[in-house]
């Protein structure tokens, strides 16, 4: 398929199922979480699922090759919405993935309450709290909630998905406390938890948390997921992650794919 890349813009491998994106330097590349996010959460064969600040559509095209469901993402910078929607014609998928520009904040008046059978969501992790803010705008907000809070997000995922539904979300450990709060305090109950380890003996610095709209207390915690081994490369269930299946030998990763 023969789409228009911009000055700056390439396309990068997805890794699985022939995928490419559209990605750029100039704003926020997505990186591990997004396809952790993508793989963890809880999605059904057919209906209806959202993606909450979808960025470059990254988790869109990845649950695409879980699901035959339809699948909207939602994203509050144009140029952000403007290349998710780019990489879901380079990747032929415009009967599956729809891809609004607009606040988040705002979509149920638009698409009316309960209307999704799923939600996933990797939010800006950072709260403004006076912390340095990069002048970048686009990376600014992929970092720091300036677009939306986190009870926002929460809010908006009670809102949006239907009773029975579920929310999945990937965030820092630092917020478990007050991610759980927030999500009880909107009817959303927790029932899987998973932290993940750059390595075994390092503490976590991710948490993949999924809740149930109207759900009862009962909450699981999964067993840790470990990025990387002792020689610095991935893990194999890592491997397993990204690539299908995990070859005999791999060069050490950074952040991102």
């Amino acid at each position: 398929m023969n789409v228009k890349l911009y000055p700056s813009e390439r396309t990068d491998d997805l890794l699985t199922h022939d995928l490419r994106i559209i990605q750029s330097d100039e704003v926020f590349s997505f990186s591990m979480d997004a396809v952790l996010l993508a793989r963890f959460a809880g999605i059904p064969p057919k209906g209806k699922i959202l993606d909450l600040c979808t960025g470059n559509g990254v988790v869109p095209l990845l649950l695409t090759t879980r699901t035959q469901a339809a699948i909207e993402g939602i994203e509050i910078q144009p140029r952000l919405a403007d290349m998710a929607r780019r990489s879901v014609v380079l990747n032929s998928l415009e009967d599956r993935i729809l891809i609004r520009e607009g606040d988040l904040r705002e979509l149920v008046q638009v698409t009316g309450h309960g209307q999704y059978d799923a939600i996933t969501v990797n939010p800006p992790y950072m709260p403004l709290n006076g912390s340095d803010i990069k002048q970048n705008t686009h990376h600014a907000m992929a970092r720091h909630e300036l677009g939306c809070t986190l009870e926002e997000v929460v809010q908006a995922c009670t809102r949006l998905v239907r009773s029975g539904g579920k929310v999945s979300m990937v965030h820092r450990p630092q917020r478990l406390g007050e991610i759980i709060s927030l999500m009880r305090e909107y009817r959303l109950e927790p029932k899987r938890i998973r932290f993940v380890h750059p390595k075994a003996h390092l503490e976590a610095n991710m948490v993949l948390i999924e809740a149930l709209r109207d759900g009862k207390p009962d909450v699981r915690l999964l067993p840790p997921l470990i990025v990387y081994n002792d020689q610095g490369i991935y893990c194999t269930e890592l491997m397993s992650i990204y690539y299908g299946e995990a070859p005999a030998s791999a060069e050490k990763k950074e952040n991102g794919v």
